[in-house]
């Protein structure tokens, strides 16, 4: 497999491979939520705004109605893409804070500024994280975190994303955090370490090669 492909993977393999930790929560159990993390709620409501975020992105980025309807087309599985990406944003920090990783706003900062000017300014990033990752302007300095724990965790660990030792740590956070999946947005097939209904990429890793082109999943 291509190693970009893997990569994109890897994330998703990690956290589907500590099922059943993602399992089906009764909606009588926890009325309104889309997942427990943590016994903490992502509520459908939130889930449903951070989605809205997106789309409002979207359409200002793409004001042509036919090219609009083509992004809408292309995004289909937004809503349990996203919940995957809240779920996972929980996930791995659970994992950072176990191996005691913090990540600082200057860092975050180096990493935004290094990134913009490759895509050619602050727009041009915004536009790409868009496009390519389903992630809103006023989320980027979020996912930036997310991808600067990932590395730093993995760097702990003398691996890499792609290695089962750092799957073993995000495992062993999802199973802290007794996650709990609505059924209304999927469900793990624990045998290919995939979601049943979508493909989903939750998460890119963001690294930067010697030739100072970002590389991303």
């Amino acid at each position: 497999m291509h190693r970009r492909r893997r990569t994109a993977l890897v994330l998703t393999a990690a956290i589907a491979a500590a099922a059943p930790l993602l399992t089906a929560c009764g909606n009588d159990a926890h009325p309104g939520a889309a997942a427990v993390v943590g016994g903490q709620r992502i509520t459908v409501a939130q889930l449903e705004s951070r989605v809205d975020e997106v789309r409002r992105a979207q359409r200002a980025a793409v004001p042509d109605e036919t090219q609009y309807q083509q992004v809408l087309a292309s995004t289909s599985s937004l809503t349990r893409d996203t919940l995957h990406n809240m779920v996972l944003d929980r996930v791995l920090h659970r994992a950072a804070q176990d191996a005691g990783i913090t990540v600082s706003r200057k860092e975050v900062e180096q990493m935004r500024a290094g990134l913009e000017q490759q895509a050619g300014g602050a727009k041009g990033l915004q536009t790409a994280w868009l496009q390519k990752y389903g992630i809103a302007p006023a989320r980027l300095d979020d996912n930036l975190r997310l991808q600067l724990e990932a590395q730093k965790l993995a760097g702990q660990l003398g691996t890499d994303t792609s290695q089962p030792a750092f799957w073993k740590a995000l495992s062993k956070a999802s199973q802290e955090l007794h996650i709990a999946l609505n059924p209304r947005y999927g469900t793990w097939d624990v045998q290919k370490s995939s979601r049943v209904d979508a493909k989903t990429p939750w998460v890119r890793e963001v690294t930067t090669t010697s030739g100072g082109q970002p590389v991303t999943a």
